[in-house]
């Protein structure tokens, strides 16, 4: 075990941390999202999809997945919209949009793939180019992604408190890129897989201080069992809710002018 590792989480998670470590290497229980008998499905955790009906899509709505690979929780937005409205999944790797692209054209009805396109943007730039342009955005954040961490050698020898703090900075740049982008009185749903608390919450709480003026932090009501709540958002941990997770969500509302 990476000593500098083992040492942030259990500064942070204390007597807890032994237990949820050992929750990280169990199997997770996913839900099987199928459309019809003829596609193939889809199987997700189930506080990933928990993450996504936050985003209270409706049918007709612009929405907006920034980092959509590899595309389990579009599926679910796009369940949603039903072919009414538009979604842009994005994702900037070219190998993960060739897997999302995938899970789309083989998961989805036929009837719903007109109003969907994926695209490969930084994601950092919607903002810039697509200013208040979406009633809905996903932006599931690239993280430290503990649970993944831990099951390979390989990358739990490389993780760093430094990696961790240089993610939260690109999340930041992500999330205030998503806020101008949102439309006002639109909804934001930020998300992550990580523990780090460098990567939830206080991301969350830089962006309210920088938007001040045109964000609002938005209540979670969740109805997952062992879900846990922050001072900004929702946790929901393996170790306290039968194997689901990591999963952190925020959500956020632009403020009509």
């Amino acid at each position: 075990m990476n000593s500098e590792f083992n040492d942030f989480y259990c500064k942070h998670y204390g007597d807890r941390w032994p237990l949820l470590l050992e929750s990280l290497f169990k199997e997770s229980h996913p839900i099987e999202l199928r459309f019809s008998n003829s596609l193939q499905p889809y199987f997700l955790d189930e506080a990933s999809q928990f993450a996504a009906k936050c985003l209270d899509v409706e049918p007709g709505m612009s929405v907006l997945d920034m980092c959509a690979a590899p595309g389990g929780k579009s599926l679910v937005i796009a369940s949603v919209l039903a072919g009414q409205g538009s979604l842009q999944c994005n994702d900037r790797s070219p190998d993960r949009r060739i897997r999302l692209q995938h899970v789309l054209e083989n998961t989805l009805p036929v009837e719903w793939h007109s109003n969907i396109k994926v695209t490969g943007y930084d994601g950092s730039r919607f903002g810039l180019y697509c200013k208040g342009q979406f009633d809905r955005i996903l932006l599931d954040a690239p993280c430290s992604s503990e649970r993944h961490v831990v099951q390979s050698p390989k990358h739990l020898e490389q993780w760093s408190l430094s990696r961790t703090k240089r993610l939260s900075v690109e999340q930041g740049s992500l999330l205030a890129s998503a806020v101008d982008a949102l439309a006002p009185g639109g909804l934001l749903v930020y998300s992550t897989c990580a523990l780090s608390p460098f990567e939830n919450d206080a991301v969350v709480q830089k962006i309210l201080k920088k938007r001040k003026e045109s964000i609002r932090l938005v209540n979670i009501s969740p109805w997952i069992e062992g879900a846990e709540q922050t001072p900004f958002g929702v946790h929901i941990l393996p170790d306290r809710s039968e194997g689901r997770g990591p999963i952190y969500c925020a959500k956020l509302e632009k403020v009509k002018s």
